[in-house]
């Protein structure tokens, strides 16, 4: 589902540093990318001097950061795996990453028993993910009103922008939680102009788009117009407002 992503990739790569620096990852640390995409997490890691492993599960994506980790002349360990099943030993790493990544792991509490598994007691996690009440959190919500129901039991990936939730599946085994606020910035000429990218890049957008262009194309057009009402309200001098959710914690 991701395999168009990769031109959204110019937009991440600021954000993965705020993500790097928010973990204070060091040189000589053992780093874990979950869900690294085309790995500017795991390179900017990396480039700092941490030991650095990333995985995903879109080949292609993979393709691409290794790709960029030759460019950039550092050495990164990338792994196709899951989230919910982290090919690795336990109490491996001294920093799990995630940036808007894990959140798409079907099994919430899953994907984060798995982070820290592979965490060493005294190891930070850290990940990054979208607020519910602002632009891309909203967007989520949108976009599920004109999609099918998920599967019984599969949460939305927008919960993991509320704080309450991430303390609830941290749970007893970290301490330490802080969160902070960052902004994302994408270039749009316009609400239609940003629309038509999201609909070339994002995944489930772009499957929501095939699938109601082939059943119901006015419900399709009634989408693209609140899509682009939704996003003037982030829109300023040709930049769309992204902000997202940094947490970091660390395992007792």
């Amino acid at each position: 589902m991701w395999v168009s992503f990769a031109p959204l990739e110019a937009g991440t790569i600021p954000a993965a540093a705020c993500l790097v620096q928010h973990a204070e990852i060091k040189p000589g640390m053992r780093v874990l990318d979950v869900g690294c995409g085309t790995g500017v997490v795991a390179i900017t890691a990396a480039r700092l001097g941490a030991r650095t492993s990333a995985i995903d599960l879109t080949p292609q994506l993979l393709e691409r950061a290794r790709e960029n980790a030759r460019i950039s002349e550092v050495e990164v360990d990338f792994l196709e795996a899951d989230a919910e099943e982290l090919p690795f030993p336990g109490a491996q790493f001294d920093a799990v990453l995630s940036q808007f990544a894990h959140i798409f792991a079907p099994r919430p509490e899953v994907a984060i028993a798995e982070m820290l598994r592979v965490l060493k007691p005294g190891g930070t996690i850290a990940f990054t993910t979208w607020p519910p009440e602002l632009l891309i959190g909203q967007s989520f919500a949108l976009t599920a009103r004109y999609m099918p129901p998920p599967p019984p039991g599969v949460a939305s990936p927008v919960l993991w922008g509320d704080p309450t939730v991430i303390r609830q599946r941290l749970g007893n085994g970290v301490k330490d939680i802080h969160f902070d606020r960052e902004v994302m910035l994408a270039p749009g000429l316009s609400p239609q102009h940003y629309r038509s990218n999201v609909e070339r890049t994002v995944g489930p957008i772009i499957k929501m788009v095939e699938s109601l262009s082939a059943t119901a194309p006015n419900k399709l057009e009634e989408f693209r117009r609140e899509f682009e009402a939704l996003v003037a309200k982030y829109l300023q001098d040709n930049l769309v407002q992204q902000g997202y959710l940094m947490t970091r914690a660390t395992k007792i």
